[in-house]
């Protein structure tokens, strides 16, 4: 079976001035290569290419949905905290606090009051909503997301020791449990 650039000179759609030519072009194209490579596939390294592209369009596209997935989790999380440990309000003494530049209100008793000035509870947003919940449960909300937090006053070194009711007592060095 003959090549198909000879079915292509007995044909007489080709020359044999242009056949020489396309041989001399192949020759050089083998001499240019280093010995022992491959000849290279042009289809194969634009698959190839798009292969590595698709592949990293897809580690993109994961990280984003894990990340979405775990800003959820820590929203979740948030929300849970703060219905489990918020703190029942009732009174009509109101405690102003500022959030998104606006002076907001919250209607609590006199005791919410004194612990909200003092540090021992923080006002909290939920959804469109504000909660109030105590200082421990508010430092792990800010653990997760600071923004949640909406007061919370800075304790005092010498607060600690005003609400000991035992403070004034002296504890006996003989005392046995």
């Amino acid at each position: 079976m003959a090549s198909l650039q000879d079915q292509l000179l007995k044909a007489g759609l080709a020359d044999e001035k242009a056949a020489k030519a396309i041989q001399k072009e192949k020759r050089k194209q083998r001499k240019q290569q280093p010995k022992g490579a491959a000849p290279v596939n042009e289809a194969e390294v634009r698959a190839r290419q798009a292969r590595a592209e698709k592949a990293e369009r897809d580690r993109q596209l994961n990280q984003q949905r894990h990340q979405e997935a775990e800003r959820k989790a820590v929203q979740a999380q948030i929300r849970q905290l703060i219905e489990s440990n918020r703190v029942a309000r009732s009174g009509d003494s109101p405690y102003q606090f500022v959030h998104d530049k606006k002076i907001k209100k919250l209607f609590v008793d006199e005791t919410m009051v004194d612990q909200l000035s003092r540090g021992r509870l923080a006002v909290v947003s939920l959804g469109d909503q504000y909660e109030v919940v105590p200082e421990g449960v508010a430092r792990k909300i800010m653990e997760r997301d600071p923004a949640v937090i909406v007061a919370l006053h800075e304790r005092k070194q010498d607060d600690a020791a005003t609400d000991d009711p035992y403070a004034d007592y002296q504890i006996p060095d003989d005392l046995m449990w």
